[in-house]
């Protein structure tokens, strides 16, 4: 069975987190992501992806080496040449910007930077998931 997977950045301004980046779509907001190519790391893709979309390049921040979101769901794999339905497996890193970078959208409508301010309800699916799982990762750092 085929399946397809795409790996991202969820950038974080300031200390403490004051902000997160999401981009513009016609319809909803996204994570900065794309697929992984053939022989490419998680984490290779999803720098080059953030980097691709926003023009946030990895030496402008700072990965947390302790925090990878995975969630799985089912996409229409007629879009990959792959049938009806096939499982998705979305890998999110968390990053924190080291200095203020201009953002240059490539494949968006534009970009928002949304107050850290939990719990959020943005869109049920893939962010709000990951956001909790943020909120609950910074938790136990903070107590720990």
């Amino acid at each position: 069975m085929h399946e397809v997977k795409a790996c991202g950045v969820l950038v974080f301004r300031s200390t403490p987190v004051e902000s997160f980046l999401l981009m513009r779509h016609p319809r909803r907001l996204d994570l900065p992501k794309g697929h992984l190519d053939a022989g490419e790391t998680e984490r290779q893709c999803a720098l080059r992806e953030l980097e691709e979309e926003t023009g946030i390049r990895a030496a402008d921040l700072e990965l947390d080496d302790g925090f990878r979101f995975t969630l799985g769901y089912e996409v229409d794999g007629r879009r990959y040449g792959l049938g009806e339905r096939v499982p998705k497996t979305l890998v999110i890193f968390l990053g924190r910007l080291i200095h203020e970078v201009p953002i240059q959208c490539t494949e968006h409508d534009g970009f928002v930077w949304v107050p850290w301010n939990p719990p959020h309800r943005i869109q049920a699916q893939t962010i709000d998931p990951l956001l909790a799982a943020v909120e609950a990762y910074r938790g136990l750092a903070t107590r720990g």
